[in-house]
């Protein structure tokens, strides 16, 4: 059965779509199907973060819910916020909640992204509802690791997705995106309700991205970046990269050419919030569920 749903924004404080969502309907009420069906929660997880307007105030509290993290109790401010965070809706592997629907934005052109972290029965229903519901959103299969080892505050629930909408720029709101949020949550939401009455069992298969690896930058001995994503490969998440195709414009004015898997298809193309990590993109395969 499905019935408690979390439905959380400010995760990163400056990631103001899932924000501004979660501030209207703490504003005006949860709309009264979902009010009245599930038994839901709104949350702004981030405080601080968010009065700051960044993406977090000393470690990402998005990489704090690994049961190792959980179990070795940081002295962070957002280790700490993730032991309360855990308490309220887990405790992660025997949760409280059925469901955590994690809002996020990415200043990637990723559109409306549904992020699953495990291809079994409950998420394939969900993906194959949000494509018939929403065929311009984009399913994301992470399951390159047991739940039990992400870190993601979604993975306290029973079952936890992330939605993850671009491009926003950190700290702004575009109507836009804003309204790519909304939909993909209301999208999210009615699968609960239709889940609740037993009418996903029988949804056509549909098509997602599994994810692969992380592409970086190239840098020099010293740690500098000797190249920046190109031009055609900017803006272009999900869409088929293949071999030959310039990914980076080097500084000294020559390209590199991707080289891997073809296609591929990436995305989390020039992410801010990955620049420190000098990652540059990560890649996916398409299968189906």
């Amino acid at each position: 059965m499905l019935q408690s749903v979390a439905l959380v924004g400010a995760t990163h404080g400056n990631e103001t779509s899932g924000i501004q969502l979660i501030k209207n309907w703490l504003k005006s009420g949860i709309p009264a199907q979902y009010d009245n069906a599930l038994s839901m929660s709104l949350h702004l997880a981030n405080q601080e973060a968010l009065k700051a307007n960044v993406r977090f105030v000393e470690q990402d509290l998005n990489r704090q819910f690994s049961e190792s993290a959980l179990k070795a109790e940081g002295d962070s401010k957002e280790a700490r916020l993730a032991q309360k965070i855990n308490a309220q809706f887990g405790p992660k592997g025997n949760a409280n909640t059925d469901l955590v629907i994690d809002i996020h934005n990415t200043t990637s052109a990723m559109g409306a992204t549904l992020i699953i972290l495990e291809a079994s029965e409950f998420y394939i229903q969900m993906a194959r509802f949000v494509k018939q519901k929403m065929p311009e959103a984009n399913v994301l299969l992470e399951n390159e690791k047991p739940v039990s080892e992400h870190g993601y505050l979604c993975t306290t629930g029973k079952y936890g997705v992330m939605l993850e909408i671009g491009g926003q720029p950190q700290g702004v709101l575009k109507q836009e995106v804003f309204q790519l949020t909304e939909a993909l949550t209301l999208a999210v939401l009615d699968f609960c309700l239709a889940y609740q009455q037993g009418q996903t069992d029988d949804l056509p298969a549909c098509e997602v991205y599994q994810l692969g690896h992380e592409v970086y930058f190239p840098l020099s001995e010293s740690g500098e970046r000797e190249a920046m994503v190109h031009y055609q490969l900017q803006d272009a998440d999900f869409a088929p990269l293949l071999a030959g195709q310039p990914i980076f414009k080097c500084f000294d004015g020559s390209e590199i050419v991707w080289e891997g898997e073809s296609p591929t298809y990436p995305h989390f193309i020039n992410e801010a919030a990955y620049a420190t990590q000098h990652v540059a993109f990560a890649t996916a395969s398409v299968t189906t569920l």
